[in-house]
């Protein structure tokens, strides 16, 4: 939605703070239509978040479950979860410093690109890495960025495809046969397609469940502030969104930890 877009430039004004990624990424991909979402990589520092926080206070915007838009929180993994009406819509945004599955080299490298974008956001392979989740439905989705992707050596890495695979060591035999130790299903290729599709369908497994472990941390972690939230959501339910972002910080300091 439009909104999203609009949010985008007033995050970044006078510098760039935050990058699309998500269901928007997707959409800006042309991969899907439209998304219900909003979600933004951002920078961490308390500045920026403070810009970001201003900006969303301007539209009315008003805390979800999460964690506080504060760096402490962010850089142990947590997001942080806003909404606001627009126009007769409900527009919910999330934001993340550390998104999982990306190294620092490659966040650093983003936002080195991202600086000479007036819409930045997240490129392909760098989206295909965040849709390796729990979630069944984005395995088709990280497939299709995959095959657009222009480097022969992420192709192999990431496609969902046997038949895409084959293709590829087919026409990049010495490439395939350097990448076996960072991928080891392709060494199955050899097998032919159906054996090639059961691998592919074991790893998909895998992925799903060091998903699963990675968020079974912060599912333990966020047991206290589970317990916490219907109360404080209560209390801050009509106070400016500053007043509600101090409320968060003090409580979370007590629930939420920022070590995991």
């Amino acid at each position: 939605m439009l909104i999203y877009h609009q949010l985008t430039r007033e995050f970044n004004q006078d510098r760039t703070r935050a990058i699309i990624c998500g269901g928007q990424a997707v959409v800006l991909h042309r991969l899907a239509i439209t998304s219900k979402d909003g979600g933004w990589i951002v920078r961490e520092t308390e500045a920026d978040l403070a810009h970001i926080r201003g900006i969303l206070a301007q539209h009315g915007a008003r805390y979800r479950f999460g964690a506080p838009l504060d760096g402490r929180w962010l850089a142990a993994g947590w997001s942080a979860h806003l909404e606001f009406h627009y126009q007769g819509i409900r527009a919910r945004t999330d934001f993340f410093t550390r998104p999982p599955r990306l190294t620092p080299e490659q966040l650093a490298a983003m936002w080195t690109q991202a600086d000479h974008e007036t819409m930045p956001f997240v490129e392909l392979k760098e989206l295909a890495l965040l849709k390796m989740t729990m979630r069944e439905k984005d395995y088709p989705i990280l497939g299709e960025l995959a095959r657009r992707l222009e480097n022969i050596e992420d192709q192999l890495l990431l496609s969902r495809s046997a038949r895409d695979l084959i293709r590829l060591a087919n026409a990049h035999p010495e490439i395939t046969k350097h990448l076996h130790a960072s991928r080891p299903l392709l060494a199955e290729i050899s097998a032919g397609e159906e054996v090639l599709a059961t691998a592919l369908d074991a790893e998909r497994r895998s992925l799903i469940r060091a998903d699963e472990a990675r968020l079974s941390r912060y599912q333990q972690a966020v047991v206290p502030w589970e317990a916490a939230w219907p109360s404080l959501a209560t209390a801050i339910a009509n106070r400016p969104l500053s007043e509600a972002h101090e409320m968060m910080c003090a409580a979370a300091a007590h629930s939420l930890p920022t070590v995991i």
